[in-house]
């Protein structure tokens, strides 16, 4: 029976979603029931029924089909039951639209009754007035109940209306299903109960509705145990990842800090080491002045004694010269026994030393240690990401050092253990050689006693470039850069300073810059007018850009976007977040992006479907690069910045390496971005030493291509546009173009 208290939980059943089938969307017909409680059309299941299975279309779930087919289902009476009710609240003459009698053409031959007024919950039938009085007053029918048409209509009688229908039995038209046969949990009516379930244990249905209901509502609560321990589950998973991200934010400004701080520490000792030799210079140069000084003057009175001598000895008569021998001999005697020298010249040669630990490549300032993440109890401000940030700020403390058990536990990629830093001693005050790579003989036996470094950095920026490659030894034969114009990317609206990340030619004479800080694509032209912005979804900070056919492809955090010209998301992809940033670059055909993962190239077509996917050189011994910075050539090859190996790698489509240089031309900095011109020579940026080198399109060093004569300083990205115009971007947001001019121009 139906209480009162469910009468919304009917009308909701009521709703043309839950009658609907969701196959062919309209109302059910013969509905079905499958072992996972979904219920379909009986000929739509038919229809989706193949090889004696068919898979549900909502959970996906395989059903066995039985041998009778899908009409072997069970029928789901609830379903029919709502079906019939709303079928008569709905129901009307297909010629007025109103409803009729149902009894009129039984009683006068009539081909149409009255209007009905009426409606008996028992019979199922709408009745006239005249009808219903008279079936209130016959033998057979005046327990029926029988209301009116209009609140029927209006609902009021559903939860009646429903305690009063009977189920019909399929095989027996007309008969109720009264009965449940316990052995065969097959409903039954008198017709059934005869033949062939007369001597099975029948139940009537209220009774075995009552027997079996426990059951049902025991694994019922079961079911909502299991779902709460779902929606637990979902949440802690949830908070979990909420929690990663926030830790990676974390860190990653950390790092950020770290290594700013770091940079300014080494910029500060650059600044304090060059003015400490202009001191010395400075020094050294008033010191020899003065001795110079002296000695000139001393070189005038030996002269001039000496030229007075001769005169007298060569002019003058016997008298003369007798008269004047005693004081001519005095002052050459005095002039010989004087010191001519002031001693020796006290002149320092300085001397730089570099502490061991910035001559090994593969020792690291900054590296990670993982942990299991605690369980939060209370509001998670003590939890693994406090510790964690704990960790990390107790290395900037110490130099940038991890945990003695993160040390030893925590082993480089090349396999050996983390550098100790702060055990490291620099070499001896006046030494003139440089100490080895490897900290070996010079630094071992030293004193414990920690020594400050101060003035011991190497001025990298000082260092001459390598000669030219032997591909062209001669520089006249490499392009040259003419300067074109310079303009800042800061607009009224930005209420950061720019930080450029990203850039890409975008149109005829045109450039889009990914300005990180202030979350905004902006368009400029060659000239340094500003063109507008292209909109980007709402919270992304884009870091790399490249323009395709129509679209613009972006990297944000771990994804990758492709966005209309007018900011309209076409889709997006979730990259990997073991990388900081991904790299992105156009093809030449203009149809496809690439973009590198982990160390791997990832190539996606207009539509977002991943067209190839490889590691340049395989995966045997190049499966630890780390490709920051990535751009494609005319000639359709790869060329990526490794900071991995600390080389620029050339590779064609397939991932084959054609070209690799990490020679010292790189002056031991990170490579940086990359561009290619029109003919494929290379335009590496070296942002530590102010410069953008070029190399020869299979990847053998040149010669410098824009210094610090160019007002380089610090260079951040840089791209190619027209295959003529080199635009480099600085890290205080001003970019400056370069026309290149080839070598047979």
């Amino acid at each position: 029976m139906v209480s009162q208290g469910s009468s919304p939980s009917l009308l909701e059943a009521l709703s043309s979603d839950f009658l609907a089938c969701k196959i062919c969307l309209e109302q059910l017909r013969a509905p079905k029931t499958l072992p996972c409680l979904h219920t379909y059309c009986q000929d739509c299941l038919a229809q989706l029924a193949e090889g004696g299975h068919l898979r549900c279309p909502e959970c996906r779930e395989t059903v066995p089909v039985p041998p009778a087919g899908v009409a072997a289902f069970k029928t789901n009476f609830f379903v029919n039951g709502l079906l019939d009710l709303v079928k008569a609240r709905a129901g009307g003459d297909l010629r007025t639209g109103k409803p009729a009698c149902a009894l009129c053409p039984l009683m006068g031959g009539a081909s149409a009754g009255g209007p009905a007024t009426a409606r008996c919950l028992d019979c199922a039938d709408d009745l006239c007035q005249a009808c219903a009085d008279g079936h209130r007053c016959t033998r057979q029918t005046h327990t029926h109940r029988v209301v009116d048409l209009v609140g029927y209509r209006a609902g009021l009688y559903d939860e009646e209306a429903r305690e009063r229908q009977a189920a019909q039995c399929p095989q027996h038209p007309g008969e109720a299903l009264r009965f449940l046969c316990q052995p065969c949990s097959q409903l039954l009516c008198r017709e059934c109960r005869l033949d062939p379930h007369l001597d099975h244990p029948c139940l009537p249905l209220a009774e075995a509705v009552r027997a079996r209901r426990p059951g049902l509502e025991e694994l019922l609560a079961g079911v909502d145990k299991s779902l709460a321990e779902l929606e637990a589950a979902r949440m802690v998973e949830k908070e979990a990842l909420a929690c990663l991200r926030e830790q990676v934010a974390r860190v990653g400004t950390q790092v950020e800090e770290a290594a700013e701080g770091v940079l300014r520490a080494l910029l500060a000792q650059k600044k304090e080491v060059l003015g400490q030799l202009r001191a010395h210079m400075e020094a050294a140069e008033e010191a020899a002045r003065e001795r110079l000084g002296e000695l000139e003057s001393r070189e005038q009175v030996a002269r001039a004694a000496a030229a007075f001598a001769r005169r007298v000895l060569s002019l003058g008569r016997e008298a003369e010269i007798l008269s004047l021998e005693g004081a001519i001999a005095q002052r050459l005697q005095q002039l010989q026994g004087f010191p001519w020298m002031p001693g020796p010249s006290p002149c320092l040669l300085p001397q730089l030393e570099l502490h061991p630990g910035l001559l090994d490549k593969n020792r690291h300032l900054l590296w990670l240690s993982f942990q299991k993440q605690q369980p939060q109890k209370d509001s998670g401000k003590d939890g693994a990401g406090s510790q964690e940030g704990e960790e990390t700020q107790n290395r900037k403390e110490d130099g940038g050092q991890a945990p003695k058990e993160d040390r030893a536990q925590t082993p480089q990629k090349d396999g050996s253990q983390p550098p100790n830093v702060e055990r490291a001693q620099t070499p001896k005050e006046g030494r003139s050689q440089m100490p080895q790579e490897d900290g070996g003989a010079q630094t071992g036996g030293r004193s414990n006693k920690k020594r400050k470094f101060k003035g011991r950095l190497k001025s990298i920026s000082r260092e001459p470039s390598p000669a030219p490659g032997p591909n062209l030894e001669d520089p006249g034969l490499l392009p040259k850069p003419i300067f074109s114009c310079s303009f800042p990317t800061r607009m009224p609206g930005d209420k950061r300073s720019p930080r450029i990340t990203g850039l890409c030619p975008f149109g005829p004479r045109e450039i889009l810059v990914a300005d990180e800080q202030n979350r905004a694509l902006k368009r400029f032209s060659l000239n340094g007018d500003y063109k507008g912005a292209v909109p980007v979804p709402e919270g992304c900070s884009p870091c790399s850009v490249a323009a395709l056919q129509g679209a613009v492809a972006f990297s944000a955090g771990a994804r990758l976007y492709l966005i209309s010209p007018d900011g309209e998301v076409q889709w997006r992809r979730a990259l990997s977040l073991s990388q900081a940033s991904h790299a992105v670059a156009a093809m030449p055909s203009g149809d496809r992006v690439a973009v590198s993962v982990s160390g791997h190239v990832e190539v996606y077509n207009m539509e977002g479907s991943l067209a190839t996917r490889f590691i340049p050189g395989g995966k045997a011994n190049r499966g630890l690069r780390a490709l920051v910075f990535l751009t494609t050539s005319p000639q359709g090859n790869f060329v990526g910045s490794d900071w991995q190996q600390n080389s620029v790698v050339v590779c064609d489509g397939l991932g084959q390496v054609i070209g690799e240089y990490g020679g010292p031309g790189l002056h031991g900095c990170q490579p940086g971005s990359v561009s290619v011109d029109k003919k494929g020579y290379i335009f590496l940026t070296l942002r530590e030493v102010n410069k953008v080198v070029i190399l020869d399109p299979k990847g053998s060093l040149l010669g410098d291509f824009l210094t610090a004569y160019h007002g380089l300083e610090k260079p951040r990205v840089t791209t190619m546009v027209d295959g003529r115009y080199l635009v480099v971007s600085l890290s205080n947001g001003t970019i400056h173009i370069f026309r290149v001019r080839s070598p047979d121009s």
